[in-house]
């Protein structure tokens, strides 16, 4: 899917927020300010990762997916499955109980994206092995932490892999093989992407390396969760669906990408403050000695997503039991270059520029002289209490308009302050003319 304007999953439900500023100091790119007692989402500067998500004591934050009864508007209706959903379960896994549960649920086939992440982990070493890049190369699997170099680290664009997630790989084969194999329309086609993050649903509609997405929508993981574990819970005799292999479901965990490229020098690293701190080293060229990063934003990879049920520590132990134990074939999938191409990106990743002050670049100049003026008389205690993350934002707000300088308590303390004082001393002399 497509849409011109962009999409973004994460959203507020203004009647739950309390305006608590829980959420303003936990978001990484300051995308959240705190006004009139409610929480506004500057839709300019979210990433979509879901910390706010996570945070939010009232459940003000939600990521907007798909309504499962979608699905039915298709004739022939697919299930993209991330090997996440696996560990959700608090029984033994069982792949082929999840995915027999998702077919009776109404689709009429399953696919697993592990099996397609497999395809793209063999496309990487190809790209590494055969390919000029600055060092070290950066996955682009996962979006929020794209966006956020398109935002935050442009001078790292380059060092972004150029290859597609392993969702939209695996919708384009699937749904191939229905048109080739079933003789189906591609418009009764219907790909559903079931998401631990809200990250891939935004993905979905502005998707990167293509024109447009072949994921026709994405259901909420905690929302399938809860129709399929009856369903998985009663299963005795599973189908045998399960085809992907080890290292595609590792995937599902931090370091699993990252270690399917059987590199020595790579580091996997999750939690979105982390994976900053990392690109922030990247940047000042201290990482030269590593040829790949792999960055998550939620803590233990995709398991951590705001959309999982289960603790990402707990769903972490049943991977490890997953791939301890697991007698699962290879992908049915070879690699061939017609894969390599197809995986390749197609449109280059671009900078987002959402921190000027001004299209003018002399007007952007004054107005960035006016902030930095408005800062050096701010407290610069970071304190959330004028419902900005930081003082040096509250100058930015200050100068586009967006807040006043009274808005800081510290301020607002002093002009009432000043103004006691002036009335005490108006007071004084009117009082004193009066005695004469």
């Amino acid at each position: 899917m497509k849409q011109e304007q962009y999409f973004h999953s994460v959203t507020l439900d203004t009647s739950k927020c309390k305006g608590c500023t829980t959420c303003i100091r936990h978001c990484p790119t300051e995308a959240i300010r705190v006004r009139d007692g409610k929480a506004k989402i500057i839709k300019e500067r979210c990433i979509d990762c879901g910390e706010c998500i996570k945070v939010c004591p009232y459940h003000a934050k939600k990521a907007i997916t798909d309504d499962f009864d979608r699905i039915f508007d298709y004739k022939y209706k697919i299930a993209l499955v991330a090997p996440s959903l696996y560990v959700q379960f608090k029984s033994k896994p069982d792949i082929n109980a999840v995915l027999t549960g998702i077919l009776k649920l109404g689709f009429d086939e399953v696919f697993e994206v592990a099996r397609a992440a497999e395809l793209i982990s063999e496309t990487t070493k190809d790209f590494i092995k055969n390919e000029k890049y600055p060092k070290p190369l950066i996955s682009s699997a996962c979006p929020a932490v794209v966006r956020l170099i398109r935002l935050r680290f442009p001078n790292l664009l380059p060092n972004v892999v150029p290859i597609l997630a392993p969702i939209e790989l695996g919708a384009m084969l699937v749904k191939e093989k229905a048109i080739a194999d079933k003789g189906y329309n591609p418009n009764d086609i219907g790909a559903f992407f079931i998401t631990p993050c809200a990250a891939k649903v935004t993905c979905s509609y502005s998707p990167l390396g293509i024109e447009s997405s072949l994921v026709d929508g994405c259901i909420s993981m905690k929302d399938l969760y809860l129709k399929l574990l009856p369903i998985v819970n009663k299963t005795v005799n599973p189908q045998k669906l399960a085809t992907a292999g080890i290292e595609g479901i590792a995937w599902a965990n931090n370091g699993g990408e990252s270690s399917a490229l059987k590199n020595e020098r790579h580091i996997a690293v999750d939690g979105i403050w982390n994976v900053i701190k990392v690109l922030e080293e990247v940047e000042k060229e201290k990482l030269d000695s590593i040829d790949f990063v792999e960055a998550s934003a939620c803590v233990g990879g995709c398991i951590g997503g705001p959309l999982t049920v289960e603790n990402p520590f707990v769903a972490k132990t049943r991977m490890s039991t997953i791939l301890d134990n697991t007698t699962l074939s290879p992908s049915t999938f070879s690699w061939d270059e017609y894969i390599n191409n197809a995986a390749r990106w197609k449109v280059p990743l671009e900078y987002e520029s959402v921190m000027k002050l001004d299209d003018d670049l002399q007007q952007a100049m004054v107005k960035l002289e006016k902030m930095e003026e408005i800062f050096e008389g701010l407290p610069q205690l970071d304190c959330g209490s004028c419902g900005a993350p930081s003082c040096k934002a509250l100058a930015e707000d200050i100068v586009r308009g967006f807040a006043v300088e009274t808005d800081c308590v510290f301020k607002l303390r002093e002009r009432v302050k000043k103004l006691a004082t002036e009335m005490a001393e108006l007071e004084g002399k009117r009082y004193g003319q009066g005695n004469k």
